[in-house]
């Protein structure tokens, strides 16, 4: 892939030592406690990979970094900023899983993405020449510009996680939240992908990806975050992404995540991921 765009500066791109910090965090929904006592942070030029079985917690956590959910305790900062003051700024991008959006609803693609650009519009929401500048090198960088007249509902698997990664991508955010980027694509588009996050990273933006691929969190994040409620364990990956702390997410072995129907976790037969690749 050739060098990326020049995308519009945003001025939290700028090079920070720390991008998201969680304090403490409690959520609890009707009672029922969704996140204890959750505390982490992610570095700029940082990709952390966000791990958990279903009903852990990942979902509301990402909520509560968009807003979408009040804490009944803790804080939540980005970029140094409390979380509402950082939401204004449109410092955090979030892609949702695809089974969350509404593939009937007829919208374009270069629609999809121009929805990024909103954060910045008057109420009339009028692209100005900077928007559309920002739509197009989002989805030339993506591939999809010669698409961007397609409905987003015609578009393949891939396709429209690319559009929403690019939707993301135009807003200029420095921290983007990655629900299951890779379920339901192909091997190109994971390809493609993977090598856009590594582009993100040395660009000084932050990535939290939750993702059910083991492989994914050795292959290429520098971070990891095991969850169950609270977190686990959180730190390198070299250093936490053990077979002790896999045991306590998951409650069993990594072994009987090879083997067992049903586990979230998608491994490579023989991969032991705890493990570094030589």
């Amino acid at each position: 892939m050739d060098n990326p765009p020049d995308l519009i500066a945003h001025p939290d791109l700028a090079p920070r030592a720390e991008r998201i910090r969680v304090s403490h965090l409690c959520v609890s929904y009707h009672g029922a406690v969704a996140l204890h006592e959750v505390s982490l942070r992610v570095n700029a030029g940082s990709i952390c990979g966000l791990v958990g079985t279903n009903g852990a917690g990942k979902s509301t956590l990402f909520k509560a970094l968009m807003g979408f959910v009040r804490p009944s305790q803790g804080d939540i900062s980005i970029n140094g900023l409390p979380l509402r003051q950082a939401l204004r700024r449109q410092a955090v991008a979030y892609v949702p899983q695809m089974e969350s959006v509404d593939w009937n609803f007829p919208i374009h693609v270069a629609n999809v993405v121009m929805m990024g650009r909103y954060g910045g519009m008057n109420l009339l929401r009028i692209p100005s020449r900077d928007d559309h500048r920002a739509v197009r090198e989002s989805l030339e960088r993506v591939e999809l510009w010669p698409l961007r007249h397609r409905q987003i509902g015609e578009l393949s698997g891939g396709q429209r996680k690319r559009a929403f990664l690019a939707r993301a991508l135009a807003q200029g955010s420095s921290v983007l939240l990655l629900d299951e980027p890779f379920a339901g694509v192909d091997i190109r588009t994971e390809r493609l992908m993977i090598e856009l996050f590594q582009q993100f990273r040395a660009e000084g933006r932050s990535l939290l990806i939750s993702t059910h691929d083991l492989s994914h969190i050795t292959g290429f994040c520098d971070e990891v975050v095991l969850i169950n409620k609270t977190v686990l364990a959180y730190g390198d990956t070299s250093e936490v992404f053990t077979e002790e702390n896999l045991a306590r997410t998951f409650g069993g072995s990594p072994a009987q995540l090879l083997t067992s129907p049903g586990l979230e976790p998608r491994l490579e037969p023989g991969r032991q991921p705890w493990r570094s690749e030589p």
